[in-house]
């Protein structure tokens, strides 16, 4: 299993990233904007440009990866939010088992299941406080 730092931004993820981007070297392995979700086109044209995901390889199996929140949704940054720990494991049954375990009493923001970008995910703040994702990357032909 891998752990990632995934990081929350108010509309500053792509610039953040880019002065990272400046620091670490390397490409990014993804960057989607909220448009390119599904009802993304929906959003107001500010939203629509906000990055949904973004990720820069910064060492042996390191990925730091960001998102920005939607206002329009009820997001709000808030000192403690802007962090998640992520933790991919390698099978949808060990992310169910570690998504199971880790989310008893949790304040569940999104269960497990396939996303359309084709991986498995959830995401839940813990019972102490702490915001963790958990993600498999389905085999993609």
């Amino acid at each position: 299993m891998k752990v990632h730092p995934y990081l929350n931004f108010d509309g500053k993820a792509e610039e953040a990233f880019m002065f990272y981007k400046s620091v670490f070297g390397g490409e990014f392995s993804a960057n989607m904007k909220m448009s390119e979700m599904p009802d993304g086109k929906k959003l107001s044209k500010e939203e629509q440009n906000r990055t949904m995901h973004i990720a820069l390889p910064i060492g042996e199996g390191t990925v730091l990866m960001a998102s920005d929140i939607v206002p329009s949704a009820g997001h709000k940054l808030q000192s403690g939010s802007q962090t998640y720990t992520m933790l991919s494991p390698d099978t949808k049954e060990e992310a169910d088992r570690l998504f199971d375990g880790l989310s008893k009493d949790a304040d569940i923001e999104m269960k497990m299941e396939d996303t359309f970008w084709g991986d498995y995910m959830g995401s839940f703040t813990d019972k102490f406080g702490i915001k963790w994702m958990i993600n498999v990357t389905v085999q993609r032909n």
